[in-house]
């Protein structure tokens, strides 16, 4: 697997609490009474509340505030507290690059979203060491991309992300070990041992999209030696945790392997799937690769409703799969079709 450019920022690391709301709703002013309120009322308190603590001149509150909004999706208010906010909080800086960088609620400015980045991922403070591997995983992603920098480089995104993986650190960026793997896989900066290693890491450290492309580096022999049994085991646990990617490539395991029952009623399940972003938003997985799954899923559906091999027959749906296959991705579904016409599948 390859790293494409439609890779998703890291975002602010949460608390131990989890959201602004539970962090609020812990506090003494709202313990004994949070359990009694809707979500709705709680939200209004917890506004309150803040409000209320900003105008006696809390300072915190102002990036609670911001926080507040912002996990609402109101951008525009979130941004304003933390503006007020970012002289004293360096989390108020790293969301304001995050605003910024992707046009949250504004007109997106890049170079300032990268700005503000690279000051956190520079910086000796302690207020923001819990902050900085995040922030330096967030400039290599702008050097990877091309935008708010001078010129795109992907010599400077490893040399972020080398920083923001931090030697395989659970505490650091595991998307940055996930990042990794993938440059290392690309044909530009080629070196699959590294790729190997680094999505080991990234697994190792929880990343969903590094344990499918374990699977495949581990089907195909890439940096590793050839290994099926390892190979099943990284997709079907990476497709139970929601890897669309994996999903598709059980898919095939099974259908290459005549498991025909258990190819499409996997395959049925994951061709329906529609909202990518969405996905990707819950997985932390790459949107293309996503596309690549469901495709695979389809593709392979397709071919079990056609033949009617463990499904009833049905031409006519057969057809539609196809097509629907070619939708998310005609690279794959031309590869499989190619595949097929050579008689491996």
């Amino acid at each position: 697997m390859e790293l494409t450019s439609d890779l998703h920022g890291e975002p602010l690391p949460v608390s131990r609490e989890g959201s602004i709301i539970a962090s609020v709703s812990s506090t003494q002013d709202l313990k004994d009474t949070a359990h009694t309120m809707t979500d709705e009322e709680l939200t209004e308190k917890v506004e309150s509340l803040l409000l209320d603590k900003i105008k006696h001149g809390d300072k915190q509150a102002l990036f609670q505030l911001g926080q507040l909004y912002f996990e609402q999706g109101q951008y525009e208010s979130s941004r304003v507290y933390f503006e007020r906010a970012k002289e004293q909080d360096f989390q108020a800086q790293y969301q304001l690059g995050v605003i910024y960088y992707d046009g949250l609620g504004c007109k997106t400015n890049h170079k300032l979203g990268v700005e503000y980045m690279t000051n956190i991922a520079s910086s000796t403070a302690k207020l923001t060491k819990h902050l900085i591997h995040c922030a330096q995983f967030n400039v290599g992603r702008a050097y990877f991309q091309g935008y708010g920098v001078r010129r795109q480089s992907d010599k400077e995104a490893e040399k972020w992300w080398l920083l923001a993986a931090d030697d395989g650190n659970p505490r650091a960026s595991v998307r940055a070990q996930c990042a990794l793997g993938m440059i290392y896989s690309r044909e530009e900066t080629l070196d699959l041992k590294k790729a190997f290693f680094w999505h080991s890491e990234a697994c190792g450290n929880g990343s969903l999209e590094s344990q499918g492309c374990l699977g495949v580096m581990y089907e195909l022999g890439l940096g590793v030696k050839k290994d099926p049994g390892s190979a099943f085991e990284c997709f079907k646990e990476a497709a139970n945790r929601g890897n669309v990617y994996a999903m598709g490539h059980l898919v095939k395991y099974y259908y290459m392997r005549k498991l025909f029952t258990k190819a499409a009623d996997l395959a049925s399940r994951v061709a329906i799937l529609g909202d990518i972003n969405q996905m990707a938003d819950e997985t932390n997985c790459l949107p293309g690769y996503i596309r690549k799954g469901i495709s695979m899923a389809c593709f392979f559906y397709a071919r079990a409703l056609h033949m009617g091999q463990g499904t009833k027959e049905n031409k006519e749906d057969a057809e539609k799969y196809y097509s629907r296959a070619y939708y998310f991705d005609a690279d794959m579904c031309a590869m499989l079709q190619n595949v097929t016409t050579h008689g491996v599948i």
